[in-house]
């Protein structure tokens, strides 16, 4: 009695690889592309009244952490480390004074740190636009939610590097006694800080 064998034809073999390759490829275009944040072109910049006078500016640098992006998925996740020591106010005894036990206490609290906990997207379906940032802030051993406004927000090809960059300009107020930090803040020095956060990583 004869046996009879039945072969694919070479379609249905196609079919059974290209179905395996097809749910590969899908996983990982949905995966939000990574990106290293760039220290260098990182910082967040802080206004501070002093009893009623002019106010004084300063920011934090050297900030390192991870930028994961895709706007097609309206996704978006970010952690910061900031470090006090960076702390910079072009005024050496008042940065010693920020510094110091009585405000940022650098040597109990070395670094602060942001972690985005949701990001959030105008309407427009074709270019999806970052528009604000929620996320947790660390700061003076203190956990509280801030959200940052972004004005600018945009992902390009860096000749110069060549790879992907993103980069943009966020703003918040924060009201410092939230993580104790009280010092004066009923006796003229401002309780409430504006931040100015420049952004720029490149893609890993």
């Amino acid at each position: 009695m004869r046996l009879l064998s039945i072969r694919p034809k070479p379609s249905h073999i196609y079919s059974f690889l290209t179905i395996p390759l097809l749910l590969v490829g899908a996983t990982n275009s949905s995966q939000a592309a990574s990106y290293a944040i760039n220290p260098a072109s990182t910082h967040i910049r802080f206004a501070i009244e002093r009893f009623k006078s002019s106010a004084t500016t300063g920011g934090f640098y050297n900030i390192k952490g991870q930028l994961q992006y895709d706007p097609n998925l309206r996704s978006g996740d970010i952690s910061l480390i900031i470090p006090i020591n960076s702390l910079n106010t072009g005024n050496p005894s008042f940065n010693n004074s920020l510094t110091g036990p009585e405000f940022f206490d650098m040597q109990r609290f070395p670094s602060a740190h942001f972690e985005s906990t949701k990001w959030h997207f105008n309407q427009d379906k074709k270019s999806p636009q970052v528009t604000r940032v929620d996320g947790q802030l660390t700061l003076h051993g203190e956990t509280h939610p801030i959200s940052l406004t972004a004005t600018k927000f945009d992902c390009y090809l860096n000749t110069s590097i060549r790879k992907d960059v993103c980069g943009g300009e966020f703003t918040a107020t924060i009201n410092r006694t939230k993580w104790n930090i009280n010092k004066f803040a009923w006796f003229g020095l401002t309780k409430n800080l504006d931040l100015s956060i420049k952004i720029e990583a490149a893609r890993q």
